[in-house]
């Protein structure tokens, strides 16, 4: 289904790539984008009933693919190391345990995905340290830590999340 946040979603995917330049103004302005259109695909979706399985899948899977990238980037740069990059996708692995576990149940294709709110916060802290990594800043270890906690507490809210229809919302 073609609507407006899925189009910002789907955004994100080519924005991704001006990280292959090593240009700040490039790579802030693909930030900023990222992060309007991420704000914006679920308001609207939400505001204007335009809500869909698709868009419920893309936004997550768009977002994941800008973080993964700029970080793949970051890496081959020496801006980052491969264990501070594995800590911030600590709750994106979460997510895919998740999915492994419904899959496993049968339960994927019924399953209606939501918004969780470690999500969000970690998703903001994502690219609010991109941004940090573009301007050169170096992040201290320890608040990757942040992004494990994130994670675990993720699969925790996973796990304890009710899987009845009547509970579940689209994003």
């Amino acid at each position: 289904m073609i609507t407006i946040p899925n189009i910002l979603s789907f955004l994100r995917f080519p924005l991704a790539l001006l990280f292959l330049w090593n240009d700040i103004k490039l790579r802030v302005i693909a930030i900023v984008i990222a992060s309007l259109t991420d704000f914006l695909d679920g308001f609207l979706a939400r505001r204007y009933a335009m809500r869909s399985r698709i868009g419920t899948i893309l936004d997550p899977i768009s977002d994941k693919f800008f973080v993964l990238f700029a970080l793949g980037i970051f890496i081959g740069e020496g801006r980052i190391s491969p264990f501070e990059a594995t800590a911030m996708l600590c709750r994106d692995f979460a997510v895919i345990i998740f999915g492994i576990f419904l899959t496993a149940r049968g339960q994927m294709a019924t399953y209606q995905f939501r918004s969780i709110w470690c999500g969000k916060i970690t998703t903001t802290l994502q690219l609010a340290v991109l941004l940090l990594l573009t301007f050169g800043f170096i992040i201290p270890t320890y608040i990757y830590s942040v992004f494990v906690v994130l994670g675990l507490a993720a699969l925790g809210e996973l796990y304890y999340v009710d899987h009845s229809p009547q509970s579940q919302c689209d994003t």
